[in-house]
């Protein structure tokens, strides 16, 4: 996420907006800025109206901060049939029985667009090959042909727009790190999309 302050515009300043439940009209104005100090305030921060990576870390709500040296976000999916539902407790059942203590990944986006946590951030995930101990792991449902097992990006329109806000949230996080589909580092389609292409401006 960019740094923010009045005067601001663009489409991070709508994120910010419904963060801290305003009008959506993506112009960081007076009454913007209001409410960027009143939460700065709340939390801890310096209340200066300006949005950067410390405010970012606060209001992206339900996401920590992990004790981890975090160099990669890798974005998965679940290589599920496209149209069916699949939860974070069925992933889980999955993985334990390949032999992990519990799903490999860290975040879970649904069909209809919820995000759901997996494994605990501060955690090295199980995941990608040779990367775990440095990245992140988010995995959307589906992935595969309704028929089949071929590759095909099954994602819904509601999980386009929360696998972008989770990853823009989790690059404010992580401002170092780099985000890849999980195929850059394996002999798989997986995520069924370039993700590295398409979240490349992120």
């Amino acid at each position: 996420m960019m740094i923010l302050k009045k005067g601001s515009r663009g489409n991070d300043v709508k994120i910010l907006q419904k963060a801290l439940h305003l009008l959506e009209d993506g112009i960081f104005g007076a009454l913007t800025e209001e409410a960027v100090k009143e939460f700065q305030k709340a939390n801890g921060l310096v209340a200066d109206g300006i949005v950067g990576e410390r405010t970012w870390a606060k209001i992206n709500l339900g996401l920590v901060v992990s004790k981890r040296n975090i160099k990669e976000i890798i974005v998965h999916c679940s290589a599920t049939p496209e149209g069916k539902d699949f939860t974070v407790a069925d992933i889980t059942r999955w993985h334990k029985q390949r032999g992990f203590t519990t799903i490999g990944y860290h975040y879970v986006v649904y069909r209809d667009g919820s995000v759901h946590n997996g494994r605990d951030v501060n955690v090295s995930g199980a995941h990608c090959t040779g990367h775990n101990s440095i990245s992140i792991g988010v995995c959307y449902i589906g992935g595969c042909e309704a028929n089949s097992k071929k590759a095909k990006d099954t994602r819904t329109e509601a999980q386009k727009k929360a696998l972008l806000d989770l990853l823009k949230k989790l690059k404010a996080l992580y401002p170092k790190a780099k985000i890849h589909g999980h195929r850059d580092f394996a002999a798989k389609d997986c995520p069924s999309f370039d993700a590295t292409r398409e979240y490349a401006n992120i």
